[in-house]
C-alpha cells in the first residue's frame, strides 16, 4: 500500500499505484481532493506529454505545484493517464 503524506495530513493511499521513473502515479480516486486546488503550471517531458499540476493545501499551508499528472499521455505513457504523482516535500511510503 503506498501512501503520499504531506504536513501530516495523508492525500492519497492505494494499493494500485503505477510506477514510472520512481514516482508512484495514484489512481485519481484515491487522493482526497479536498487538498488539491488547480495550478495554472505545466510541463512537457518529451515521452509523457504535457504535464498538469495541483498545489496541495493542508492546515492553512500552501505546496505550490506539488502533484502532477497527465490528462491525455503520449502512447508510451497511457497507463498513467489521469493518474497523480507528488514531490517537494511530500513523502511517498510504500
Amino acid at each position: 500500500m503506498a501512501k503520499a503524506v504531506w504536513n501530516g495530513a495523508v492525500i492519497a493511499e492505494s494499493d494500485a499505484t503505477v510506477v514510472v521513473e520512481g514516482n508512484h502515479y495514484f489512481p485519481p480516486e484515491s487522493v482526497q481532493r479536498a487538498f488539491l486546488q488547480p495550478s495554472e503550471h505545466h510541463t512537457v517531458c518529451p515521452w509523457k506529454g504535457t504535464a498538469s499540476y495541483y498545489h496541495l493545501e493542508v492546515d492553512g499551508k500552501r505546496n505550490p505545484d506539488a502533484a502532477w499528472y497527465y490528462p491525455e499521455p503520449f502512447d508510451a505513457a497511457r497507463e498513467i493517464a489521469g493518474r497523480i504523482a507528488f514531490w517537494k516535500g511530500v513523502r511517498v511510503e510504500g
